[in-house]
Order: structure tokens, then C-alpha cells, then sequence
């Protein structure tokens, strides 16, 4: 094999690796315990840092292989899904399986340095996300819940990697995300919805593009922005989020809750997109604003 060949297929394992790890997701969720982190630690610690970063994508990155694993013959079903690397054959079932597995292996036992709580909450994670979430989607729409609990746990998991500790503080953290989930993953089913039906998945809670789930959409959305509000009320212990801080996280939410509006009126697949960004934008932009409302009294 020439030299060209090897590089074309040192670059495309590469790619395949950040694809069945799906790289850019799990980042997003460490960015999310990480900001977790930075809002339960008194004093950075950059060794805890870099240990719920590396730990963190191991996690999210075993769940996300051993969902393609899973998922093999219903991706090769759907556009978005078809090329990944164990459908388009790229990848073998065995190999995806050995980089979940040490994924595992490596992301626990790097969350169980932080201390066991950390590594417990991220056992759980793969464990519901994995053995549970992933087989119900083809089964019931309530596999969103289910869903929605691993993928509420890493904002709350960078507290408890800060303190060891599991309260009132992380718990508040775990349920804004909760909610965020089911208006963003409900958006998304609205959206791909055509793409979703051909894998056989069911993820809109009636299982149609219909006014129900269109009202749900906004009660969920109202519900994430309450959630989020909560913390400006000072009964959260030591999450606590200032009047102006509360006041911006109100603003985003007006702007998420737009879009859910537009979505129960109009219900078409452009609006339910915007709402999906709109979603990402918003929990995004809420953990800026929690984390910012921290520094900013930490200085001042």
C-alpha cells in the first residue's frame, strides 16, 4: 500500500472515530459540566478540570458507540444516519464495540478519581441511556423521558465532581435541564420527523405532527424557563443567580418561548428547526449567564 493510501486511511479511521464518538455532541455535554463545575467550586482545581473534561467525552462518547452498535440496522434506514461508519460498512460491529468498551472502562475509572459520586452519576448515564433510552425509541415516545435523565446529568455531574456532593444545588441543575430537554428533542422529532418514521423511531409524545404536541412543545418550554428562574428566588442554597441575571434568562426564554408559539401555530418543519436552535441557543446562553453571575460576584 503506498504511502497516499495509508495517510487517506489514517484520516478517514480518524474521522469515523470522532463520528461513532460523535465528537461534537459529547463536547457540548462536557461544556455542560463544566459549567456545572465552575458553578459549584470555591477554588478552580485545573487537575479536577481536566479530569471531568477527558472523563466527561469518554462517557458520552462509550454511550454514543454503543448507540450506533445498537441503531446499525435502523440508521442504514434514514438519510442522516445511512453513512455513519458501521451502516455505510467503514467501521466493523467489533471494532465500534472495543472503543465503547474502553471508552467505559476509561471514563469511569477517570470520574472515580474525582470522587465515586461523580463516576456513579456517570454510570447511571451510560447505563439509562444505553440499556434503556435507546431500545425504547423505537417502542414508545416515552423514551424521551427516559432520555432526558442521562442528558440532564452533566450539567448537575460538574457540581458534585466540585463537592462531592449531592443536594438541592445539583439537583435544581439536573431539573433545568430535564425540561430543556423534551421542547429541544420535540422540535427535532417535528423536524425530522419524515427521517425519524422511516427508522421506526417514535419521539413526539402522540406520535403525530399534530396540536397536542404542539402544546406540549410550549408547556415544556414554560416549564424550563421556570425551572430556570428558580435560583434568582434565593431558595436553592448556594446556586444563586442576582435579579439582572434572572431578568436575562427571562429575555432567552422569551425568545425560546417564541419560537414554541410559532410552532403551535404554524406546525411546520421550518419553525420546529428554528425552535431547535433556538433551544441550543438558550441553554447555552443560560449557562454563560449562570456561570458570568458567579465570576462577576465572586469579584466583585
Amino acid at each position: 500500500m503506498s504511502n497516499t493510501a495509508v495517510h487517506k486511511a489514517s484520516i478517514s479511521f480518524i474521522t469515523d472515530f470522532k463520528e461513532i464518538t460523535k465528537i461534537r455532541l459529547a463536547m457540548s455535554v462536557v461544556l455542560s459540566a463544566i459549567a456545572g463545575y465552575f458553578l459549584g467550586a470555591d477554588t478552580i482545581n485545573f487537575v479536577t478540570l481536566l479530569l471531568l473534561t477527558i472523563g466527561g467525552y469518554f462517557m458520552v462518547g462509550a454511550s454514543n458507540a454503543y448507540n450506533q452498535i445498537i441503531e446499525k440496522d435502523l440508521d442504514i434506514l434514514m438519510n442522516r444516519t445511512r453513512n455513519r461508519p458501521i451502516p455505510s460498512g467503514r467501521m466493523s460491529v467489533q471494532t465500534a464495540f472495543i472503543i465503547a468498551s474502553i471508552f467505559t472502562a476509561l471514563g469511569l475509572g477517570i470520574l472515580y478519581i474525582i470522587n465515586p459520586t461523580t463516576a456513579l452519576f456517570g454510570a447511571v448515564s451510560i447505563f439509562l441511556y444505553v440499556s434503556v433510552y435507546t431500545p425504547l425509541k423505537t417502542k414508545t415516545p416515552l423514551s424521551v423521558f427516559v432520555g432526558a435523565i442521562p442528558g440532564a446529568i452533566p450539567f448537575m455531574m460538574g457540581w458534585v465532581a466540585a463537592t462531592d456532593d449531592f443536594s438541592i444545588e445539583p439537583g435544581t441543575l439536573f431539573m433545568i435541564q430535564f425540561f430543556w430537554q423534551f421542547p429541544h428533542f420535540w422540535a427535532l422529532g417535528w423536524w425530522l420527523y419524515d427521517d425519524y418514521k422511516r427508522g421506526g423511531f417514535f419521539m413526539l409524545p402522540t406520535g403525530k405532527r399534530d396540536q397536542k404536541t404542539a402544546i406540549q412543545i410550549v408547556l415544556y418550554t414554560i416549564w424550563t424557563i421556570i425551572a430556570s428562574l428558580i435560583p434568582a428566588l434565593g431558595v436553592t442554597g448556594d446556586l444563586y443567580l442576582t435579579p439582572i441575571s434572572g431578568i436575562l434568562i427571562a429575555i432567552i426564554g422569551s425568545g425560546m418561548l417564541y419560537y414554541a408559539i410559532m410552532l403551535y401555530r404554524k406546525r411546520d418543519e421550518k419553525t420546529a428547526k428554528s425552535l431547535m436552535f433556538a433551544s441550543v441557543s438558550y441553554i447555552t446562553l443560560l449557562q454563560i449567564i449562570y456561570v458570568g453571575d458567579k465570576l462577576i460576584r465572586t469579584w466583585i
